[in-house]
């Protein structure tokens, strides 16, 4: 396949210009990363936003391994002599990798087969003979002769029966025979699970007696079965009505086909063709649904990722804990650690008296104006204690329970150890949590991404997929919101386009032995961040009070003079930026005819009159603050068709968990999300939006309770 016909698929399958996949490869292969490529490159690319240029990225990929392969089987088959025309042009013409690989299969070196014994054995004659025989009895007549007791061939009836192993084996090898059984296995095959020993309690008893077809079964029961039938639990197979397949592959042979070879057809399929087959589809089910799984949690990580920070607070973090007691950790609003304690509010001290009198005093002194509870073990022990603190104080305070997940991970790794090396892991974990609220993205780059809980069956996917996904993801939203490079750490430098773990080092190490950036140009200094990496880099590293107001900024220094030249036109200087006159000027441009009076792209200068009219803004700002609460609610509390407002915290295939101050999130099934038909939950919400929920039944002993978002009665829970 050529490099333009790889183009124009990619653009067909995409929906897309060839143009645009052209220029999106070759400024991928020019060393430019997808961030920035998606935000500085738009008038060549066509504005292709990041999923396209990743989509693009994937499949090209593809499709030169596809080549490489291609190339590799043509070569395979040629060197035995084997090569056709024909067959030559079938193996170039295939788009698919299991188009190749059907094709190559009858000329791939084998173990021993049945077939291949058959063969040596000298049966090949009386296949062919099988072939074209009009019935049986012609081929009845030619068995004896092939009785030859030296090769192990003592009877009519095992000459017979070698030759029907060469054409089963031929029949299961034709490529289009498989890709007709797989086809049709895909449409028409059910997935049965049943158990092993259904007398065992499990959490698969849905799956003791289960069917579904193949092709509507969603991701999360697929991987589900997976794992149920990984742990032993589970037995699996694939059905599929064999009546319709027989048929087909009868019409494989250039005659009527008569008893041997109907034998011989009905064993390729059972023998051969359906346990290859079961496996294909099992493994294409399988990928289907890891593919299913990493999008989500990648969708629901990112929307994590994203949360608004929140500003100007001084923090109490607080890890719940039982006998260990719960650690404390203030920090100011910069992030700045101020101090450590534990107190035992928890069963079994129960020092609450003790507690709150530690916590009062914290609070007065450092000036605490929320605190962030970990939503671990001991959590909602914890938040009735604060609850109860916070009605005793004479002050404004509120709490925030915030996700924990990874915070362990956090804070007995490496770089917590340099962070705080004189806390333990518990108190760092309480530092994590707290800053988790101020600003959520600096904080959870320091955590493996696949450690942050918001996904479903994550440990049943593949991991190294699971992994790039996820770390694209991190690196789209950190360059999204672009970095202020005299705060960023080394973990959230080393996201930013061109960046790598080392430069980053260099960064923060400069800044530390040099004091604060004060102009982007001085990056140009850092050792071996190079010509390259600073164009890669450095419209997403803003310095807010710089000696150049455009470098608060996401406009890339490429494009100062072109704000130059537009200030100029508008009779305006560098200082008005952000002011209310040029605002106003700003938005009476005309894009398209200023662009052409500038000899700059549309694209380019429409992001620059957006970042002059906003220069220093977040944008997860926009985004609803996290909820804050000053009193604890109880499953108790909770009665059908009560009203109440929670926190998306998870989003999966059936429904969404939703956090309304309980120790365990609330599930809202996909039934329950909208009056009109709602095709996956993500259409509807993502971590981190705050939603109305309705109670509709609790279960106090599980502690468990179902929620809906469409408005329901206690009259219609009943």
């Amino acid at each position: 396949m050529q490099v333009q016909e790889m183009f124009r698929l990619i653009a067909e399958e995409l929906g897309i210009q060839v143009k645009q996949v052209q220029a999106g490869v070759e400024l991928m292969e020019e060393g430019n990363t997808i961030p920035f490529i998606a935000r500085y490159r738009k008038e060549r690319t066509g504005e292709l936003d990041e999923e396209q240029l990743r989509a693009i990225a994937d499949r090209y990929q593809y499709l030169v391994q596809l080549n490489q392969r291609k190339e590799e089987v043509i070569r395979l088959i040629d060197e035995q002599g084997k090569l056709t025309d024909e067959l030559k042009e079938r193996i170039l013409r295939a788009v698919k990798l299991q188009e190749v690989e059907d094709l190559y299969r009858p000329f791939r070196p084998k173990r021993k087969t049945r077939a291949s014994v058959a063969k040596e054995r000298g049966l090949e004659p009386l296949a062919e003979a099988m072939l074209q025989a009009k019935n049986e009895a012609e081929v009845t007549a030619l068995a004896p002769q092939f009785v030859n007791e030296e090769k192990e061939v003592k009877t009519p009836e095992e000459a017979l029966a070698g030759a029907m192993d060469i054409i089963a084996e031929a029949l299961s090898d034709d490529a289009e025979v498989r890709k007709w059984v797989r086809e049709y296995t895909w449409k028409h095959g059910v997935l049965v699970s049943s158990a092993k020993d259904p007398d065992v309690r499990s959490v698969y008893e849905m799956y003791y007696d289960y069917r579904e077809p193949v092709h509507k079964m969603p991701s999360h029961r697929i991987l589900a079965v997976n794992r149920g039938e990984r742990e032993e639990i589970l037995r699996v197979q694939v059905e599929v009505e064999d009546g319709p397949i027989l048929e087909r592959l009868y019409r494989w042979f250039s005659v009527p086909p008569h008893a041997y070879l109907r034998q011989a057809a009905e064993d390729a399929y059972k023998r051969l063709i359906a346990p290859s087959i079961e496996r294909e589809i099992r493994s294409a089910m399988t990928e289907k649904a890891e593919e299913q799984a990493i999008h989500i949690f990648s969708e629901n990580l990112r929307h994590l990722l994203l949360q608004p920070p929140v500003r100007g607070k001084t923090v109490l973090g607080v890890d719940p804990a039982y006998r260990t007691g719960c650690k404390l950790a203030v920090v100011d609003d910069t992030g700045k650690l101020l101090h450590v304690g534990v107190v035992y509010p928890t069963p079994p001290q129960n020092k609450v008296a003790e507690a709150k009198a530690t916590v009062k005093r914290i609070v007065e002194d450092y000036g605490v104006d929320l605190i962030a509870i970990g939503n671990g073990t001991a959590s909602r022990e914890t938040e009735a204690f604060v609850a109860e603190l916070i009605r005793e104080m004479d002050r404004e305070l509120y709490y925030v329970i915030v996700n924990e997940a990874g915070a362990s991970v956090y804070s007995a790794s490496k770089l917590a150890r340099e962070e705080f090396p004189d806390l333990d892991a518990a108190q760092r974990s309480a530092v994590s949590i707290a800053r988790r609220l101020q600003d959520p993205l600096a904080e959870l780059v320091k955590i493996e991404p696949k450690a942050v809980g918001v996904g479903q069956y994550q440990h049943d996917v593949s991991q190294k997929r699971l992994a790039e996904s996820l770390t694209a993801v991190v690196e789209s939203a950190v360059n999204h919101v672009g970095v202020d490079v005299n705060t960023a750490s080394v973990s959230l430098l080393q996201y930013v386009s061109g960046i790598s773990a080392s430069v980053a080092k260099n960064i923060v190490k400069r800044r530390e032995e040099q004091g604060r950036y004060r102009n982007r140009e001085e990056l140009k200094e850092v050792p071996r961040l190079g010509a390259k990496t600073f164009e890669q880099c450095i419209g997403f590293l803003r310095i807010p009070d710089g000696e150049n107001p455009l470098d608060r900024t996401p406009i890339h220094p490429e494009s100062y003079p072109v704000v130059e030249r537009l200030l100029a036109a508008l009779d305006s200087q560098p200082e008005e930026i952000g002011t209310e006159s040029l605002n106003q000027k700003l938005r009476q441009v005309d894009v398209e005819a200023m662009a052409e009076r500038l000899d700059c792209g549309v694209p380019t200068l429409r992001d620059i009159i957006s970042a002059l009219l906003r220069p220093g803004r977040d944008p997860r700002d926009e985004l609803p603050a996290p909820i804050f609460r000053s009193d604890v609610l109880k499953p108790e509390d909770l009665k059908p068709g009560m009203q109440l407002k929670g926190t998306v915290r998870n989003v999966v295939d059936f429904g969404v968990f939703v956090d309304i101050g309980l120790k365990n999130d609330g599930l809202v099934h996909i039934s329950k999300m909208s009056e009109r038909y709602v095709r996956h939950p993500m259409d509807l919400v993502s971590v981190g939006d705050i939603v109305d929920v309705w109670v509709l039944k609790v279960d106090l002993e599980r502690e468990r309770v179902g929620l809906s978002m469409i408005p329901v009665s206690a009259e219609e829970t009943e």
